[in-house]
């Protein structure tokens, strides 16, 4: 969909949430990111090369990524001057935020003039149908989280590379921006009109071999008041045999509502699980996957060693430890 190699723009990023969707595609697709780009006041650093647009040019980019997710999803004006220069310099345009670079005249205007492409990832191109809660065959896993931004691309993403190198039947199934750019395909899923969504995650998981496993992005949380519509989509229109809750335990509160506190696994396990039975009865808690990012080794390791006496399923952080003992569960299922 994109041609490689990205330069990676982190414009004025006040943090590394901010900067998730570059990260991202930094730490799972490396080869692609050529550098980065950050302005003044930008607080992230991917600890890859800072390159100007003549540079990462020069150095054979082909595509600005705009890699910052702001709340609301906007274009700033304040990034205009270097993305007009970008395309003046005969780069394409990738941007998975709500305000699409299509609806920006000056960008569409410059992209014209220098035969540029912009690529509004967030930007649905197939008629999803309704939702119609039939059991499909092959078997799908979802990760659910107690926030956003705690780790369930990253998890379903560490369990497919480990699931593929054990030569299992696995395909990761993108519904965000970050995964859609690391994928090449997927559904936008925040992006389609409510009463199709669930219907987009079935035409996302199709029939498949009985041994085969769709590993579904996770995207919000049951929990969150922003987000949580399409989370509830996911589980639905997923129909997942398994679930793998996801959890930051350093947050100290809901990411964008400092009035809200993250609920605990105990509450995601029980209000997910029986959401997901509602479309698939069998389905089962197999795993924890932490985000301890933010932990010292040690304190990480004995808080997933509690997780795991506490639930009785494997816990670890498949990032930092590898994603084995939660494809193992899966195995199981």
């Amino acid at each position: 969909m994109f041609e490689a190699p990205y330069l990676l723009f982190l414009g004025d990023a006040p943090d590394a949430l901010a900067a998730k969707m570059a990260q991202g595609i930094y730490d799972w697709r490396p080869e692609a990111a050529i550098g980065q780009l950050r302005m003044e006041n930008c607080n992230v650093d991917l600890g890859i090369t800072d390159l100007s647009i003549q540079d990462a040019v020069a150095a054979g980019a082909k595509t600005l990524v705009i890699g910052i997710v702001n709340r609301g999803g906007v274009i700033s004006d304040s990034w205009k001057s270097i993305l007009i220069e970008a395309l003046e310099a005969g780069m394409d345009i990738a941007s998975g935020l709500h305000n699409l670079l299509r609806d920006e005249p000056d960008l569409v205007e410059a992209a014209e003039k220098n035969g540029c492409t912009l690529h509004d990832v967030r930007l649905p191109s197939v008629k999803y149908p309704i939702a119609n809660g039939k059991k499909r065959s092959g078997k799908r896993c979802l990760a659910v989280g107690t926030d956003c931004s705690v780790g369930k691309m990253y998890t379903a993403l560490a369990m497919h590379r480990e699931m593929k190198e054990r030569g299992m039947k696995a395909t990761f199934r993108p519904t965000g921006q970050t995964g859609i750019l690391i994928e090449g395909n997927g559904v936008p899923l925040d992006a389609v009109i409510a009463d199709f969504m669930a219907g987009a995650v079935e035409w996302l998981t199709p029939d498949n071999d009985a041994d085969h496993w769709d590993l579904i992005e996770g995207q919000g949380s049951l929990f969150h008041a922003s987000y949580s519509g399409v989370t509830m989509a996911l589980i639905h229109g997923g129909q997942p045999d398994a679930l793998i809750l996801c959890h930051e335990p350093t947050r100290e509160h809901m990411r964008g509502l400092p009035e809200y506190q993250q609920p605990s696994l105990e509450a995601l396990k029980d209000v997910a699980l029986r959401m997901a039975q509602i479309v698939n009865p069998d389905c089962k808690v197999v795993g924890v996957s932490v985000n301890t990012q933010h932990m010292e080794e040690t304190d990480a390791l004995n808080y997933l060693k509690a997780l795991e006496k506490q639930f009785g399923i494997p816990s670890v952080d498949p990032f930092r430890q590898g994603a084995g003992r939660l494809v193992e569960a899966l195995e199981c299922a």
